[in-house]
């Protein structure tokens, strides 16, 4: 297999964009009842960490985030319903790299995120431009 050069990641978040989906994700995470792993690792209680800012400043490719409703056609047609996840958009394509399992093992890490990322990318052939 020859390897496959990554031109961005896209995160993918399992929450509506809508400010009805923004509010009702923010009461039910303060409630236990929702909860997006991708979320924890980006945002703090309202707005973008900047820890976070820090971490995909280091990445060599952008990282593009969007919700479940406002998500690229062909995103959502890689991913289906399992969010949240990240995909990288390869000169090949689009290749599913962390879903919800992956991302939750991040522990609202943005530095453990970058670290699944190595991981994956090698794992699945790809290269950093």
């Amino acid at each position: 297999m020859t390897d496959t050069t990554i031109r961005r990641l896209v995160g993918v978040y399992d929450a509506d964009g809508t400010v009805w989906g923004e509010l009702a994700y923010f009461v039910g995470a303060r409630l236990g009842r929702a909860y997006c792993a991708l979320c924890s690792i980006t945002h703090g209680l309202v707005r973008e960490r900047d820890d976070w800012r820090a971490c995909v400043a280091q990445l060599p490719v952008p990282f593009d985030t969007y919700h479940r409703n406002d998500q690229p056609p062909a995103v959502r047609a890689a991913l289906g319903a399992r969010m949240p996840a990240v995909v990288a958009d390869t000169d090949r394509g689009l290749v599913v790299l962390l879903g919800p399992d992956e991302l939750a093992a991040c522990d609202g890490s943005p530095d453990e995120l970058v670290a699944a990322l190595e991981r994956r990318v090698g794992d699945a052939g790809l290269t950093w431009p």
